[in-house]
């Protein structure tokens, strides 16, 4: 990946449609009060229209798997970049609540296919000792996406009314959509052979992770084709892959619960408008965008253990203070921390994912992408019923305890495994 220039390129078109994919997935959390007053309807049924799209995004995973794994990685995010242009512009028009809910399970439906798919093609090119960084630098793409649609998404739905919103992502979606297309349609599918380096020893693998060495590795015979769907429902017998999984679904419950409803929950306890609370749940993404730039030395100086167990106990100790802080200023620097924390741990994660099964890596990233926004819904819907209830601090609580036993028991799982062999 470091020298080869058509990769890079590739990589960055993927990076702009990422960017897109992640800003349309957050665009409605600072919108919700803005949405109950319009449509006349409680903050927990508006909440519909964030975990609806989560649900779309985690299901039609079972089905961009399989299709990356057959047609080309690359070729699935250009034509899920199309769609999601489409499913923004009938968001843009929607005359009642109901019709939004739908067009918002119409992007998460066409964005499924984007990040997952890019996270795959990753795992294809680039060895195992490179991945965490290479995933890092996508990070940055996809959390500038959370920050644009926090904060200048807040602004411009207080200034000029939420369907200007999805209109711009109508339009960055059909920006990133036609290089991709025309760039796949030129080169066609790519192989999808996997890295020798996907199977590095114990030794081999501290050694990266503790040095930040980049090993160079040649490509072996590719596998036979996966039979889709049916092999990826049999993905889950293999105990590594249950353990993954039932992480990423904890975690995805946990923090995404709490974060659909920040907004909303500081404006109620703080008195605070909706570009100010967006921008504020905005200092989020920075976090993770600053965690993206000192990734490779975090990963140097904690490796991956100690990047889930730190990851994890930022979190616990940021989202009390998004719960019950006295004065909106606490909630700065505890949603920076809260950000870098929370992608210390996805990252580790992710590229454990990009090794459960490295013959159908586009299936099992897929699948992880699946539990992750099945247990976002999953979350969010609970929490909506905490937050109607008036007791949005103690979910958030609750949830911070949540990541600190999943962030212990990552970093336990991660040291007892070692790298996957």
């Amino acid at each position: 990946m470091r020298g080869d220039p058509a990769l890079k390129r590739q990589l960055r078109l993927a990076s702009v449609a990422a960017f897109a994919s992640i800003a349309s997935m957050r665009a409605c959390d600072p919108m919700l009060l803005t949405l109950a007053a319009e449509f006349t309807r409680d903050l927990g049924e508006v909440a519909r229209v964030v975990w609806i799209f989560a649900i779309a995004y985690g299901l039609l995973q079972l089905f961009y798997g399989p299709l990356g794994d057959r047609i080309g990685k690359l070729r699935v995010v250009a034509f899920a970049c199309t769609g999601c242009a489409f499913a923004a512009l009938a968001a843009t028009w929607a005359p009642s609540l109901d019709a939004l809910v739908v067009a918002r399970a119409l992007m998460g439906a066409t964005a499924a296919g984007i990040v997952p798919m890019t996270i795959a093609w990753i795992g294809d090119q680039v060895p195992y000792e490179e991945r965490q960084e290479t995933l890092a630098r996508l990070l940055g793409a996809t959390v500038g996406g959370m920050i644009v649609s926090l904060w200048l998404g807040a602004w411009i739905t207080e200034v000029f009314g939420w369907r200007v919103v999805f209109a711009l992502l109508a339009l960055t979606f059909a920006v990133a959509a036609v290089p991709l297309l025309r760039g796949t349609r030129v080169a066609g599918p790519p192989s999808a052979a996997p890295m020798s380096g996907d199977a590095p020893t114990a030794a081999s693998a501290a050694s990266a992770a503790t040095a930040g060495t980049a090993a160079t590795a040649a490509p072996v015979p590719p596998p036979p084709a996966p039979q889709g769907l049916r092999d990826l429902l049999r993905l889950p017998s293999q105990p590594r892959v249950r353990w993954v999984l039932a992480m990423v679904g904890l975690e995805g419950a946990l923090i995404f619960g709490v974060l659909a409803f920040v907004p909303a929950h500081l404006a109620q306890r703080h008195g605070l408008g909706t570009a100010a609370a967006g921008s504020v749940l905005a200092l989020f993404g920075v976090g993770g965008l600053l965690y993206s730039r000192i990734a490779r030395r975090l990963l140097h100086a904690l490796g991956e253990r100690g990047m889930a167990v730190a990851g994890s106990a930022l979190l616990g100790l940021t989202l009390p203070v998004l719960a019950w802080a006295a004065h909106w200023a606490a909630a700065l620097p505890a949603c920076l921390l809260a950000g870098a924390g929370f992608y210390m741990l996805h990252t580790t994660l992710q590229t454990q994912a990009t090794q459960m099964a490295p013959a159908q890596r586009g299936s099992a990233v897929a699948l992880f992408a699946c539990t992750l926004f099945l247990g976002q819904s999953a979350g969010v819907a609970v929490v909506s019923l905490a937050v109607d209830r008036g007791a949005a601090a103690w979910a958030f609580s609750a949830c911070a305890a949540g990541l600190v036993f999943v962030g212990t028991l990552v970093g336990r799982g991660v040291a007892r495994r070692g790298s996957p062999a």
